[in-house]
């Protein structure tokens, strides 16, 4: 393990240190290591002190990485998927498992419900072959069902798992003996800690990265309220397509997919209707194009009026950071600084759209 690895992973397990902020602060400071050593004056600028990741827990962290056979890959460095680095809340670090060029390749999402039709599992496994045909690596949540059915049918041409919980940990137990075939011939990825057995809020960020990875996401077969759903809608936060299979209007699992097509997800039913929809995505125009939000310096450093003033106009509503620039007169740098510093303090939340409350 290298010296900067270890400050990398120090300061994303350091509390308060969220994607957003982990983008920043390698941005204002240049390296890992140069942002821990600010850590501490930062946090006392807004108001409040945290925990900073420390060196044996790291790398004991990426000693055990190492002996599993997973790699880590960084934000900013070239292994790290260039489409998933591209959204707002990319994780900073993800284990990777297995053949780690699958990341790089043309991917489709296809995700549905867990308790899926026979019919529907069947159509899936038929599916993803074809997709995997085509050129495309098909991404999954490894879940029962339509996950694991998309797994098994890419698995010979290439497939992504992305799992809730920590790289060694395998949920549910039944994709168990699946999970480690995709260690070898496929790929698992992972943002939890090694170690960490998933719980539910770990779910939706896993989802994120689905749809991160992916020109597109496709449901094949999903209620009104499922993890289906919300991936579908991260895909169309990130600029992704959204792609749906039509269903029987008389089986609930179906009516999430027939909602998505009724706000204006593209109906398809097979391989073809795919790569069409996804033609017109151009992933490599993602590569030449630097990371969101984050990339130039932070060069001010935030007085204690200019926090005062900041702090004053947050609540626990959230709001955009371009209305509190508006409303507080100062430059966007300054606001910027003033939320990096308040963050770290633990005194706000980052919240999708790029918006902060307070806590």
């Amino acid at each position: 393990m290298t010296q900067d690895a270890v400050a990398r992973l120090r300061l994303i397990r350091s509390e308060n240190v969220g994607p957003v902020t982990y983008r920043q602060l390698i941005a204002r400071f240049g390296t890992a290591q140069a942002a821990l050593d600010a850590l501490p004056d930062l946090a006392r600028r807004g108001g409040g002190a945290l925990r900073v990741g420390d060196i044996a827990s790291a790398e004991r962290e990426l000693a055990a990485l190492d002996g599993f056979g997973a790699t880590p890959l960084f934000i900013g460095t070239s292994d790290y998927p260039a489409l998933l680095a591209r959204t707002e809340t990319a994780p900073p670090v993800i284990a990777a498992k297995g053949v780690l060029a699958l990341a790089e390749r043309p991917a489709v999402a296809m995700v549905g419900a867990r308790n899926a039709s026979a019919a529907a599992v069947r159509f899936a496994r038929g599916l993803a072959a074809e997709l995997g045909d085509a050129g495309f690596v098909v991404v999954s949540g490894l879940a029962r069902g339509i996950d694991a059915a998309a797994h098994e049918g890419a698995l010979a041409s290439g497939t992504i798992a992305v799992i809730a919980g920590g790289i060694d940990v395998c949920y549910p137990p039944e994709t168990a003996a699946l999970q480690a075939r995709l260690g070898s011939e496929g790929l698992v990825l992972a943002e939890m800690a090694f170690g960490t057995q998933p719980q539910a809020r770990h779910f939706p960020r896993r989802n994120r990265i689905i749809a991160g990875l992916c020109a597109g996401t496709l449901v094949v077969e999903g209620a009104l309220r499922s993890g289906s759903l919300i991936t579908a809608r991260l895909a169309a936060e990130a600029g992704r397509e959204v792609m749906a299979i039509p269903g029987s209007p008389l089986d609930p699992r179906a009516q999430g997919c027939n909602q998505l097509i009724r706000e204006g997800a593209t109906l398809v039913q097979t391989a073809a209707d795919i790569a069409e929809a996804l033609s017109g995505f151009q992933a490599g125009s993602f590569r030449s194009q630097p990371m969101p939000l984050y990339d130039a310096p932070v060069a001010v450093e935030a007085g204690d009026a200019e926090v005062a003033a900041v702090a004053e106009l947050l609540s626990p509503t959230p709001v955009a950071v371009d209305e509190l620039v508006r409303l507080s007169g100062l430059p966007s740098a300054a606001v910027a600084a003033v939320l990096l510093d308040l963050e770290l303090a633990g005194r706000i939340a980052r919240h999708a759209g790029g918006r902060v409350a307070s806590i």
